[in-house]
């Protein structure tokens, strides 16, 4: 049972020091020399054949450097998608590099007649395939256009998506639909994590080395109850974020839980900071992108909470 662990430490060591001497390497050159985009995908479709504990552990790496590569989305969710209908040939070429997107329902109004899809999704990760749940199967197509963005966020690339009766290639039906959700829901509270984890670790050296008054103002009551605070959230995410993987209910946890804290750790990061945490130049404003980007991206903590009523009062 330590097997797991271990792996997950030595891949979280691997991309950081990959991220930290190559920041500027491509999704198909982090697939070639880390393997990170066959992560999930099974031995035999050239894969690592790795789990959630893995997957966890390169998403939060991710978040704490607030790496634009398409983990999430391609590594994660496509390929649970494929996996869910036995695309080989997909499994294969998402593990090479290739970088994908996924289109759940409710991300856009689709329509799927015979082999053609229209409509129109506002807004999508960005993937070189897309793959899209539509008309109650999993199908694969080529957009009409595509736009992207301008976006606060800038470590999130968003994309508009326009489909005018374009051909499809049908990957299986949309059974595993919500899977596909929950396990991007995961990664994404994992990347919470990682950022979160970043966002104190730069309020406590700043506070260890900001002096007022001729002492450091992390000796000041109120900035020590303040870290204490942020510190008990961060734990705290970290275990929503290690079980999010487990289930729905676990999933919609981690999705109100690890979304709150990140938002709450990132504002509180640049409070610490005072001035100097709402320049241009210091990058406490880009993790409060971020977060708050993320807090849309699945839904908002209270789309998550309403799901959770759903299971555990029985209510709709």
């Amino acid at each position: 049972m330590a097997i797991a662990p271990a792996l997950a430490d030595e891949l979280r060591a691997a991309v950081r020091d990959y991220l930290a001497g190559r920041p500027g390497a491509s999704w198909r050159e982090f697939a070639r020399d880390v393997g990170i985009a066959g992560l999930l995908v099974p031995g035999k479709h050239g894969g690592a054949g790795c789990g959630a504990a893995e997957m966890a552990a390169v998403a939060e790496e991710l978040g704490r450097v607030l790496s634009p590569h398409p983990f999430l989305q391609s590594a994660v969710m496509a390929v649970e998608a494929a996996m869910s209908c036995g695309a080989d040939e997909l499994l294969e070429a998402l593990a090479g590099g290739v970088s994908a997107t996924v289109v759940l329902p409710g991300d856009g109004e689709l329509r799927l007649d015979g082999e053609r899809l229209t409509g129109v999704v506002p807004y999508a990760l960005e993937g070189e395939l897309v793959l899209a749940y539509a008309g109650g199967a999993l199908v694969e197509a080529v957009p009409s256009r595509r736009a992207a963005y301008v976006t606060m966020d800038e470590s999130r690339p968003l994309q508009r998506l326009d489909f005018d009766g374009v051909p499809v290639r049908r990957l299986g039906d949309g059974a595993g639909w919500a899977r596909v959700r929950d396990l991007g829901i995961a990664a994404l509270a994992a990347e919470q994590v990682g950022g979160a984890q970043r966002c104190l670790d730069m309020a406590v050296e700043h506070a260890k080395r900001r002096h007022q008054f001729g002492r450091p103002i992390g000796t000041f009551q109120a900035i020590k109850h303040k870290l204490a605070d942020l510190l008990l959230l961060v734990e705290s995410a970290r275990s929503a974020a290690s079980a999010a993987a487990e289930d729905e209910v676990a999933a919609a946890v981690a999705g109100a839980y690890c979304t709150e804290a990140y938002l709450v750790v990132a504002g509180e990061n640049i409070q610490v900071h005072g001035g100097i945490g709402i320049t241009w130049e210091h990058p406490a404003h880009r993790y409060f992108k971020r977060a708050t980007s993320d807090a849309q991206l699945f839904g908002p903590p209270q789309a998550h909470r309403a799901r959770l009523a759903t299971h555990i009062l029985g209510t709709a």
